[in-house]
């Protein structure tokens, strides 16, 4: 019989509990404009707008919407939150969420900025990770050329070596500093090329600790059998295996990306299928944690609550540093704040950047939210039910 955990992701006190009756009024307002759909749109539309002409808005956007999922415009104004967080025993991930303009100027500003992010996170145990997207440091073009077989122009190769240079440097970074780096997916038409320049790197800085993590995304049908791959390439070399486990990110442009170019999606057939793989994932990792350490991505409360029923029947303490879950800062605290009340590794993704140059970061999660099934109005529901029980609590 499978060991029954006793963790409940249902308590709302717990779940609230870093949040005033003001922030939850102003959650109420956020989540309830996020539950419509055209709503949505239409902000997106008008503050992209404003801030192309200038309008002074900056001030109402860190009181609503970036002030909700960032947690400020640099790291030294994000500190407020990582201690916010540190007080309920939750660790932050510092995410510089500004996107590159595509030349090499902005590649070399985005990795100073990740070197800054490890620089912070040396030393403290309340930053465990640092993170980046391997397009922020280098041309996706000239990745998919070389993940199609494509002869590189002289120019274009001296343009993926420095590439590849940014990479090892963030990684070697992290090695030095002691902390531990992960390596977010993308497309798939250029991931073979990020997946190669993650592995060499864990092959020269994953040796005694695991300091490099790649990621996963569990809605591509041949991920499973990927991530089996990777560990059994890792055990035969001698390296640890960094595994971040997400459901993905990028479903419509890969499957619209299969259409044009005619060949099958490499999309899992239905979400059932991504669940159940993402959860064969999670007891695959925590069956081999002597070699693989897990980050798991997910705002899933059925996957959370089986990593826990794993971690359990394998005798791994809760605060073993090989294991933690992780969340989107602003999001999900129902499970993040719980998990953590229950002594177990929790993480929460902290993007941070100016504010007008976060907009498509914010753009993007608040089109998410709506689009994900359920996940706006179970945030929104439960924000209504925290606000019911203090008012009981109070009468």
């Amino acid at each position: 019989m499978p060991t029954k955990t006793k963790i409940s992701l249902e308590n709302l006190e717990v779940a609230f509990a870093s949040k005033s009756n003001a922030e939850l009024r102003k959650m109420y307002l956020i989540f309830a404009t996020m539950n419509n759909n055209a709503a949505v749109k239409l902000g997106i539309k008008m503050a992209n707008f404003a801030f192309a002409i200038k309008a002074p808005i900056k001030g109402l956007m860190k009181k609503t919407m970036f002030g909700h999922f960032c947690g400020g415009e640099s790291i030294e104004d994000s500190q407020a939150t990582v201690d916010e967080l540190a007080a309920f025993h939750i660790k932050t991930i510092l995410d510089y969420s500004v996107e590159g303009i595509g030349n090499e100027a902005s590649y070399e500003a985005t990795k100073n900025e990740i070197l800054r992010t490890i620089e912070r996170s040396a030393g403290d145990e309340n930053i465990p990770f640092a993170v980046f997207k391997v397009t922020g440091l280098g041309s996706y073009e000239i990745m998919t050329k070389v993940q199609e077989g494509k002869k590189l122009s002289e120019k274009e190769q001296a343009s993926f070596d420095k590439l590849k240079a940014r990479v090892d440097e963030l990684c070697r970074a992290a090695f030095e500093a002691k902390t531990k780096i992960l390596i977010d997916a993308e497309e798939s038409c250029f991931q073979d090329v990020i997946d190669q320049m993650a592995y060499e790197a864990m092959e020269k800085y994953n040796q005694e600790d695991c300091i490099v993590y790649n990621t996963y995304q569990m809605y591509m049908h041949e991920m499973l059998q990927r991530l089996k791959s990777s560990q059994a390439v890792a055990a035969h070399k001698g390296y640890k295996l960094g595994a971040k486990l997400v459901r993905g990110a990028y479903m419509e442009k890969e499957r619209d990306r299969a259409k044009d170019k005619g060949y099958k999606s490499p999309i899992q057939p239905d979400k059932a299928s991504t669940d159940r793989d993402f959860d064969e994932a999670l007891r695959f990792c925590i069956e081999n944690h002597g070699h693989v350490s897990l980050v798991a991505g997910s705002h899933n409360e059925k996957s959370n609550i089986l990593l826990t029923q794993l971690i359990e029947e394998a005798n791994i303490s809760p605060s073993d540093e090989r294991v933690y879950f992780a969340q989107l800062y602003g999001m999900s605290d129902n499970i993040s704040f719980n998990l953590s009340h229950a002594g177990y590794n929790v993480v929460k993704y902290v993007p941070y950047g100016p504010v007008e140059k976060v907009m498509p970061y914010l753009g993007r999660r608040a089109e998410e939210n709506t689009s994900v099934a359920g996940q706006s109005s179970r945030e929104f529901d439960l924000i209504k039910k925290e606000i019911a029980r203090r008012r009981n609590v109070k009468a």
